[in-house]
């Protein structure tokens, strides 16, 4: 890699850093916030009442999916409301006339989303220790989905921004795309609990691939074969990237 363009990569990743840095309280805390209470009713509550799942307690169960949970939103967030926040300011301008590829400025981008992911996934991990006794059966898997995660939905978070044309459009696909689908992955619930049709129907959700993967990580129990889930997850980060970096090389939703 060029010098120039790693100081250029470097620059924008920092930006994106202190940015969801310097408003913690409004980045960071409120997923600790909603993922204790998720604990304390659907866990504490409600799991007591359900006793285990899977051979597993029910707090145990859930962890894995309030954890994923709150990386997918926090990295999805972080990048269309950056981006778009550049967009509205046109600071965007100036890095596109800037001597600088394309992908230094969606791999600067996507670093920020990624990094607020990681750092809300690993203080929502601690909050879960207050819960449960966690005990990690494969912690080189579960990073590497962390990251491959956050790489996904930081991808996500991208192109809803290059299309959004107002601050309401940004929390369109998290209200009810993203969100849906979160709830509908497998977060509470194991799909073999479904009758045959809705496991079918669960098997179209990506999200529930990514859960499972990374709930095996955790606990060493999965309801898809692994091969599956990363080869869902590597199909669509590949396709989220190419369509990021084509949109942003051909200036769609920034130069219209």
């Amino acid at each position: 890699m060029r010098k120039e363009y790693l100081i250029a990569l470097q620059t924008i990743a920092y930006k994106e850093f202190r940015r969801f840095l310097r408003i913690w309280v409004q980045t960071l805390l409120p997923s600790i916030i909603t993922t204790t209470l998720y604990f304390l009713i659907f866990g504490t509550l409600i799991g007591s009442r359900i006793g285990q799942m899977k051979g597993y307690d029910y707090m145990d169960f859930i962890v894995p999916g309030l954890i994923l949970m709150a990386v997918i939103s926090n990295a999805y967030s972080n990048v269309v409301s950056s981006f778009y926040g550049s967009k509205f300011q046109h600071n965007i301008e100036e890095m596109l006339v800037a001597p600088m590829p394309g992908w230094v400025i969606l791999t600067g981008y996507i670093s920020g989303g990624v990094l607020r992911g990681l750092i809300v996934g690993v203080l929502v991990t601690i909050v879960s220790l207050f819960f449960t006794d966690l005990h990690i059966a494969h912690p080189v898997m579960m990073v590497v989905v962390f990251l491959l995660t956050g790489v996904l939905f930081s991808s996500a978070g991208f192109i809803n921004a290059v299309y959004a044309k107002s601050f309401d459009d940004i929390s369109i696909v998290p209200t009810f795309v993203l969100t849906p689908l979160i709830y509908l992955g497998g977060v509470f619930y194991s799909i073999d609990m479904l009758p045959t049709f809705w496991q079918n129907v669960s098997l179209l959700n990506p999200v529930l691939y990514m859960i499972d993967v990374f709930r095996y990580s955790i606990l060493g129990e999965s309801d898809i074969p692994l091969k599956y889930g990363f080869s869902v997850i590597a199909l669509f980060i590949v396709s989220l990237l190419a369509l990021s970096l084509r949109l942003l090389n051909k200036g769609i939703g920034i130069r219209d």
